[in-house]
């Protein structure tokens, strides 16, 4: 076939490219710029100029030297603005609302696997490849091999029609077995350490580059239990449920997790332990519904997953209307927080997924982020 292949700069794709190759396939390779690194707007509106050579040139540059090294061609696509439009627009939306979104499995559904997905299809391509680790088997989508690799929570929101032209080359090779075939090939990102974080952030700090965007204003660290106030946070929207780290507390009596958050009133509030109720859910409603699978007609078992690095955890799912079911769990779950993502699987094959639109807690309350809107 002749196959486009999303290369990141990265070990994992340039061994999904050399796999293809090897396969006798017609391999072309394309890197997505997807953000614009050396000009950013601030709350203001005034241009901020980063000091530090973008991580995202340093990635095309690899990129570069390993298709020179395979012997492949390499075009480069620009996607700045669908970005910006469609996930980094959104994120700032969600973040400033109190909520926690993924970009990236924004960036899967809308560019990656969407306007890319489009490039490959009008210029004569016949599948589409990236080095992501997951499966697609007669059109459905299934975990990867290596189950600490599997990125299948991030895939959860791409369109079902696209997966029958869409190859996974690593679904069936661990992470070592890649490196390994890497350190064969001697390919220049052999021993590149995979990229952390979101990918327009980087290795900067969270919370400072968000403040070229979004305006807030400290508040208390409030003992839910005891009201007393506990310290300084440096702003509502910067902290998600379950947190336990960068609180700044100054306490030596711990360890404390946010349970809650008030945007109204600028409020954190924190619980002692890790068993603190106030971090557990039994019951959330899930929005903007992406299946793969056949639709059950009545309440249906299967697992979840509401965090990426979560364990799946059992629960009974019940659709609501056309885009938004109600998640039961059968035990309750920690740190179900709105706005991130939940993922739905029947054994190794991805149902669907969706964004936290509602939760509940233990007591069958509802968790609100505004108590202006509690009501």
């Amino acid at each position: 076939m002749k196959v486009l292949v999303g290369l990141s700069g990265g070990v994992d794709s340039a061994v999904a490219a050399y796999l293809l190759k090897s396969q006798g396939h017609d391999v072309t390779c394309a890197f997505m710029r997807n953000w614009d690194s050396f000009a950013n707007n601030d709350i203001l509106g005034n241009p901020t100029i980063m000091d530090d050579m973008c991580s995202q040139e340093v990635d095309y540059a690899d990129a570069m030297r390993v298709a020179e090294h395979l012997g492949l061609p390499l075009l480069r696509v620009d996607y700045v603005k669908e970005y910006w439009d469609n996930v980094f627009s959104f994120f700032l939306e969600e973040t400033e609302r109190g909520n926690t979104p993924n970009p990236d499995i924004l960036c899967n559904r809308y560019v990656k696997f969407d306007s890319f997905y489009d490039f490959m299809d009008k210029n004569g391509f016949d599948a589409l490849a990236t080095g992501h680790y997951a499966s697609v088997k007669e059109g459905r989508l299934y975990r990867a091999v290596d189950q600490n690799k599997d990125q299948t929570y991030f895939l959860s929101r791409v369109r079902p029609d696209v997966l029958p032209r869409v190859l996974f080359p690593l679904g069936d090779l661990t992470k070592h077995e890649v490196r390994d075939i890497a350190l064969k090939l001697d390919l220049p990102v052999a021993t590149k350490k995979d990229s952390t974080g979101i990918c327009f952030i980087g290795e900067r700090d969270y919370r400072d580059f968000l403040k070229n965007y979004l305006k807030d204003s400290e508040g208390p660290i409030v003992n839910v239990d005891t009201q007393e106030v506990l310290g300084t946070h440096q702003g509502v929207m910067f902290y998600t449920i379950g947190q336990r780290h960068g609180l700044n507390i100054n306490t030596s009596v711990g360890p404390y997790f946010v349970v809650g958050k008030d945007l109204s009133t600028k409020t954190i509030y924190v619980g002692k332990g890790a068993d603190h109720p106030l971090l557990f859910a039994s019951k959330a409603v899930i929005s903007d519904m992406n299946w793969f699978s056949n639709k059950p007609k009545e309440a249906m078992n299967c697992t979840a997953k509401f965090r990426y690095r979560q364990k799946d955890v059992k629960v009974s799912i019940a659709w609501i209307d056309e885009t938004h079911i109600e998640v039961t769990m059968i035990d309750d779950v920690k740190s179900v927080t709105l706005g991130q993502e939940a993922v739905f699987y029947n054994g190794e094959e991805v149902l669907g997924g969706g964004r936290i639109d509602r939760v509940f807690d233990v007591n069958g309350n509802e968790v609100f982020y505004d108590s202006k809107h509690s009501n």
